[in-house]
């Protein structure tokens, strides 16, 4: 079946139809039921991305567009009410807090002779997460950056620029705070 130019597989629709109809639903996977929770919406996405590694956590309301571009790492998650393109590539071992929010594309604005609303929306870019990274709750990114492995990104940063691997930052817009190979280096005196 196309959509859009893609081909999906039946299997592949039906695993979205079940996602966004049901299994988005379930608790959360720290509730009683959250082992199940957690079981039947990693079953649906291991169908629906491009690629999922083992252990992989989508949690309650993620939202994710179609995922057929989606690759997530082994112990990776998807946080609560998080909401990312369906081209976002997520390495290993990354922690994302709840209500996340990833853009794939902005409005354009370029001209003032017609009202923004009419001039549509700018290239989609594609946000890479590395390993080993831990993003707080209510983070908002901009489109098309790469989060650097190691890095933590504070609560409520809203990320518009790259920073270094290792890198903690924070703020609105976010900016580099100190790095974690500092700590590291101080710690062995």
């Amino acid at each position: 079946m196309k959509l859009k130019g893609v081909d999906f597989s039946i299997k592949k629709i039906i695993c979205l139809v079940i996602y966004y109809g049901f299994a988005q639903y379930l608790p959360a996977s720290y509730s009683i039921l959250g082992k199940f929770s957690k079981f039947i919406r990693y079953s649906l996405v291991k169908i629906i991305f491009k690629s999922c590694g083992k252990n992989v956590n989508v949690e309650r309301k993620a939202n994710f567009g179609s995922g057929r571009d989606i690759v997530i790492g082994d112990n990776s998650g998807i946080g609560i009410n998080a909401c990312i393109p369906s081209n976002t590539v997520i390495g290993k071992n990354v922690m994302m807090g709840p209500n996340c929010y990833i853009l794939g594309s902005n409005h354009k604005f370029d001209r003032t002779d017609i009202p923004m609303t009419e001039q549509g929306h700018s290239e989609k870019k594609q946000t890479i997460i590395e390993d080993d990274v831990w993003i707080g709750r209510c983070v908002t990114m901009t489109p098309g950056h790469t989060i650097k492995r190691g890095c933590i990104v504070a609560a409520c940063a809203v990320i518009t620029k790259d920073f270094p691997e290792y890198s903690i930052v924070g703020g609105n817009p976010a900016k580099f705070i100190k790095s974690r190979l500092d700590e590291k280096n101080s710690g062995a005196n």
